[in-house]
């Protein structure tokens, strides 16, 4: 094959082009002001593409979303818990510093502070979460909102389709936001029941090409929330999908997933209702009339609970990255043990010091993680953390039983955190999350026990693993990538 010959005007023109290239795209991602690792990788991986790379940038690179905060939703939200507000004074003034510290960030990186519960359950495995907020719906009598990032029109999904249908026709008010993205395949047809009985149902970040200036593809609602008539929700990392469901698959994920009761489900209320005014471009006026039931009265005789429960949420509409900041935190305040389950571990620089510092100073860290993730570049590259982890102290366990889903943390005996955000970048950084932090020892053991038990389905990763050099070579070139994963 005989290669084309270019004048030398041809290759000068061609130089000058690609360098104005790498000029022009290398001040607009400087000036997105990121970090300087992941500026950098998004820089070096686009010199590669000339030209192409303005457009996988323009979908898919970083920007800065505007997602207005509904204060007065927010004040009306505290008006309605006097009794939660008194019994969180009181019981503060015994509370160990560090937990204090702790909610102040929560607090202040968020803006949602420290609420009680009355119970708070975890729930092992999707079969019986799908059970516990199907009993919740059923036994609703004002609303029920729900949102999601994968809802599947399979089997469960029609189920719960159905189930609201039912609801709606008997006169509760039902709102469903799913992801446009994580939820596809839900298509008109599937939806058109739904609407037909008043079923409000929104799409977030609708992917149609033309939608908005400039697409946010990459940025999606990675939340998994329930919320019936403002006193029962639910979050965690459980989608209704028949895949999470062991019923209808052997091979289910494995997941966890939890069930709040009392004053705490008014924030999991407060961030659907700002979801969902967000993605629909309704003004607060139109949920107005109905702000009471959204957010009942909570006094001393009623759903004041004796467990602190703090919801955080984070997203690409703030640059403080709060369930970033809170579980990098939380870690480095560990004394005893820090037990981390992630089904995706690419650690942020400050994550990845905090785990190994902790380990260094004597905290029993654990780390357990799937097996064989669904994605294989991601498990590339949380395999090429694991010498340097394994060196500092940290244990670490592959779950091989099924795909591991779960998303929690156990810090000592007082602090657990459970919710929809990944151990990565993208969970971090890019997706809209939420996790609810229980201070106390109310959660702390069934997250123990749940480790404990997962632990029996792993294997732990030994130290000086043996490798082949293509393997090694993939991990670490997986690793370069982990701050666009």
């Amino acid at each position: 094959m005989i290669l084309p010959e270019f004048s030398h005007e041809w290759k000068t023109g061609l130089s000058l082009a690609w360098s104005g290239y790498i000029a022009v795209l290398s001040v607009w991602i400087v000036m997105q002001k990121r970090a300087p690792v992941s500026t950098m990788s998004w820089i070096l991986s686009l010199a590669l593409l000339p030209f192409v790379g303005f457009v996988i940038y323009y979908f898919l690179g970083p920007q800065r979303l505007k997602k207005q905060r509904l204060r007065r939703l927010r004040s009306r939200a505290i008006e309605q818990a006097p009794g939660d507000i008194a019994r969180l004074r009181d019981a503060s003034k015994h509370a160990p510093p560090t937990l204090r510290q702790l909610a102040a960030l929560g607090t202040a990186a968020c803006g949602l502070p420290v609420s009680t519960a009355t119970s708070v359950e975890l729930l092992s495995g999707g079969a019986r979460t799908f059970d516990a907020i199907f009993d919740c719906i059923r036994q609703a009598r004002d609303h029920v909102h729900l949102e999601y990032y994968i809802f599947e029109p399979d089997n469960i999904g029609t189920q719960l389709r159905d189930l609201l249908i039912e609801r709606a026709r008997e006169g509760v008010t039902v709102r469903l936001l799913l992801d446009a993205l994580g939820s596809k395949r839900v298509g008109r047809k599937f939806m058109a029941p739904m609407r037909e009985v008043g079923i409000h149902v929104a799409l977030f970040h609708d992917t149609r090409i033309g939608r908005r200036l400039r697409p946010v593809t990459n940025y999606r609602t990675h939340r998994k929330i329930v919320v019936c008539d403002g006193r029962i929700g639910f979050t965690g990392g459980v989608n209704i999908t028949d895949e999470e469901d062991a019923r209808t698959r052997p091979d289910a994920y494995h997941d966890v997933h939890l069930k709040i009761a009392g004053s705490a489900v008014r924030w999991l209320q407060t961030t659907f209702i700002e979801d969902w005014t967000y993605a629909t471009g309704e003004t607060l006026r139109h949920v107005h009339r109905a702000i009471d039931s959204m957010f009942p009265r909570v006094d001393a005789e009623d759903g004041v609970g004796d467990i602190p429960v703090q919801i955080v949420t984070s997203g690409p509409d703030s640059a403080v990255e709060a369930i970033h900041r809170v579980q990098v935190d939380a870690i480095h305040a560990a004394k005893h043990r820090a037990w981390l389950t992630t089904p995706y571990f690419v650690p942020t620089e400050p994550a990845l010091m905090a785990l190994t510092s902790a380990a260094l100073r004597g905290v029993d860290v654990r780390l357990l993680v799937p097996r064989r993730s669904d994605s294989l570049i991601v498990s590339a590259a949380a395999r090429s953390y694991y010498d340097e982890l394994i060196a500092a102290g940290v244990k670490i366990w592959e779950y091989k039983a099924r795909m591991l889903h779960s998303k929690t943390l156990v810090v000592d005996d007082n602090c657990a955190m459970i919710g929809t955000a990944n151990f990565d970048n993208r969970s971090f950084r890019l997706n809209f999350e939420v996790s609810a932090v229980i201070y106390g020892p109310t959660l702390t053991g069934a997250l123990v026990t749940q480790f404990q038990t997962d632990l029996r389905n792993a294997s732990p990763v030994r130290a000086n693993r043996h490798q082949t050099f293509p393997r090694r070579l993939g991990e670490a070139t997986a690793r370069l990538f982990s701050p666009l994963l």
